[in-house]
């Protein structure tokens, strides 16, 4: 029984890490919380099911390479009219901004594909079994996509130009401008790989929750958890609070009741905000003002 809890808690814990890595990814880009990932979520899971499988009949693998290019576009309009122009703004002002745009992606998904709850007939369906451990098939691809997704982002970030250009935007905007990174250029990338990770979360949980604006509520709130257990803005934190967070909350249906297991998340959110706000993988308070040093030293030498 145990092993069966921690191997779904641990399948779950991923979807968990994908959302937290796209709180990551917005974060460092444009220091925004981005209250619009549900509906990003849920608009990239239409566009899929809603649009190319079952409106014009493709393929799954296609319908998902369809959904994904279209995403793209409306993340390049969502940078460029959005999240761009909100990093100028007070906070408060752009979560509020955030807010609505995520209303109204709500209301357009209404108005294009109804009310009613839409499901694909064997996506993804079926069991596997490992020894002892039944899971449900689609369990296993969210496994291998969010691996796949986590190694290629890791690999892209640390070995591409464009990547260790991320990289340093993220870490400080006005120096990377001052080396002659372009700044809007790269925020635009970082914003667009978050909300293609959007729509492979929405792609990978039609099977667990069907097509409906509704889909997303949970496990984008559970994204957020883990993003903060981790440590907010760390994507390794995102990767090892997403894993834990699932297969805790899944544990604890040992305790309590399993009506109840979404409340665990909560609890623990609690917990890290009191006894360790920067997470498990974020940086100290010390080694804050460590970098902020370097960062000081390296901007007088440039200025020499």
């Amino acid at each position: 029984m145990v092993l069966q809890l921690l191997a779904t808690g641990a399948a779950m814990g991923f979807v968990y890490c994908l959302v937290a890595i796209e709180y990551s990814l917005i974060w460092n880009s444009c220091q925004l919380l981005n209250f619009a990932h549900t509906q990003l979520i849920m608009l990239g899971a239409y566009i899929f099911g809603g649009t190319f499988v079952l409106g014009l009949g493709a393929s799954y693998l296609l319908g998902a390479a369809g959904a994904l290019a279209v995403m793209a576009v409306v993340s390049l309009l969502l940078a460029a009219l959005v999240f761009i122009p909100l990093k100028d703004v007070p906070r408060l002002y752009a979560i509020i901004a955030t807010l609505m745009v995520g209303t109204i992606i709500t209301e357009s998904c209404n108005f294009l594909w109804g009310y009613f709850p839409l499901s694909l007939t064997g996506y993804l369906s079926g069991v596997v079994r490992i020894g002892n451990v039944v899971l449900a098939r689609v369990y296993l691809y969210i496994v291998a996509v969010a691996i796949v997704v986590i190694v290629a982002l890791t690999c892209f970030m640390k070995l591409t130009k464009t990547g260790k250009a991320m990289r340093c935007v993220a870490e400080n905007k006005s120096m990377s401008a001052m080396v002659g990174i372009n700044v809007r250029a790269n925020m635009m990338v970082t914003i667009t790989i978050s909300c293609l990770i959007c729509a492979l979360v929405g792609i990978l949980t039609v099977p667990l929750f069907s097509i409906s604006t509704t889909m997303s509520t949970t496990i984008a709130t559970k994204g957020f958890v883990a993003a903060v257990f981790g440590g907010f803005g760390s994507i390794p934190g995102a990767v090892v609070g997403g894993v834990l967070l699932g297969i805790i909350e899944n544990l604890a249906t040992i305790y309590v009741d399993a009506v109840y297991k979404d409340v665990i998340s909560f609890f623990v959110l609690i917990i890290v905000i009191l006894i360790k706000p920067s997470g498990i993988c974020g940086a100290s308070k010390a080694s804050l003002r460590g970098r902020k040093t370097s960062l000081l030293r390296r901007k007088e030498e440039l200025a020499r």
